[in-house]
């Protein structure tokens, strides 16, 4: 069975590198529908971008897709990761902006809102991607990720910084359901450094950036919001949540095991583009019982580009 929202949600804030007040909503979607932007501020062009993962562009410290017609959108892996999270397959998100908003730098405005609004099934069956064989990818920095077979959806995340508050930090989650990605990751926020901090400025980015919506390492101190609590391993956590997120990009959950060392979204990007131009090492099954494809054989839409890639 697939997965939407009962009724539409709207959200406000700014964006994080563009510093620009956005308003977002999230409405329902049918079967097969699957997760698609639509950017209700450009009507000279086809502004629907559909969430996949051959339409990510480069981009710095974000996710940005970009369709057919260079309409783009930016820091979509938050919303993402509260989308895949909740089990939520279709949905659409009108915004009228370039860049989805920050709010308070992780997923959990977005999870609160949909769990309070409400999850429905729609009678349709739901497709998952199963792991058959491992495919790596590395950067040149001595970062990897790869992806191996497992009988359920695992994230596994090293990340290894210059801070005495960071340093080296491993974490493996298993996406079993909502209050599994509830209560490990989806209230972790993104995070930086102070060395980094002027360096994006200097790039002009994190326009809209602000202890109210980031982590900010100093040697001496972390400035951030104290009002909100802290896991003690917050970092690694939020760059797992961002892997859910940018592997929501795939079209369906994916079964297998994700293992990623100093990586991030280019990363990520990279691994999905290799699983896919290798065939065999994956199959579309429904609904994680094995049984490959639906009854009538077809594919729903947005795997269509997964599957013949």
């Amino acid at each position: 069975m697939q997965y939407t929202l009962t009724n539409s949600i709207i959200f406000k804030g700014v964006g994080l590198h563009s510093g620009q007040n956005v308003s977002m909503k999230i409405t329902p979607a049918g079967a097969d529908e699957g997760i698609r932007f639509i950017r209700e501020d450009i009507d000279h062009a086809n502004n629907v971008i559909p969430a996949r993962f051959d339409l990510v562009e480069e981009s710095q410290l974000c996710t940005r897709l970009k369709n057919e017609n260079g309409v783009t959108i930016s820091t979509i892996e938050h919303v993402m990761a509260a989308l895949v999270g909740c089990g939520i397959d279709n949905a659409t998100i009108i915004i009228d902006g370039p860049e989805c908003p920050i709010m308070d730098g992780s997923s959990l405005p977005f999870v609160e809102k949909f769990m309070a609004v409400g999850i429905e099934g729609i009678n349709a069956p739901r497709q998952a991607i199963k792991i058959l064989k491992p495919v790596t990818v590395q950067g040149n920095d001595g970062s990897y990720a790869r992806i191996m077979p497992d009988t359920q959806s695992v994230f596994d995340f090293t990340i290894e910084f210059d801070n005495r508050f960071i340093g080296r930090q491993h974490l493996e989650f298993t996406l079993s359901d909502h209050t599994a990605f509830s209560s490990e990751l989806a209230d972790c926020p993104t995070f930086t450094t102070v060395d980094q901090v002027e360096q994006l400025k200097a790039m002009g980015l994190i326009k809209g950036g602000s202890e109210k919506n980031a982590d900010v390492y100093a040697d001496d101190a972390i400035y951030r919001d104290t009002s909100r609590p802290r896991k003690e391993d917050a970092a690694v956590r939020h760059k797992l949540l961002d892997m859910v997120g940018d592997c929501g990009l795939a079209g369906a959950p994916i079964i297998g095991r994700i293992e990623t060392f100093k990586g991030g979204h280019a990363l990520t990007n990279q691994l999905l583009r290799a699983l896919f131009a290798d065939k065999s090492a994956f199959m579309l099954i429904e609904d994680h019982l094995g049984i490959a494809q639906a009854d009538d054989g077809t594919e729903s839409a947005s795997l269509k580009i997964a599957h013949n890639a």
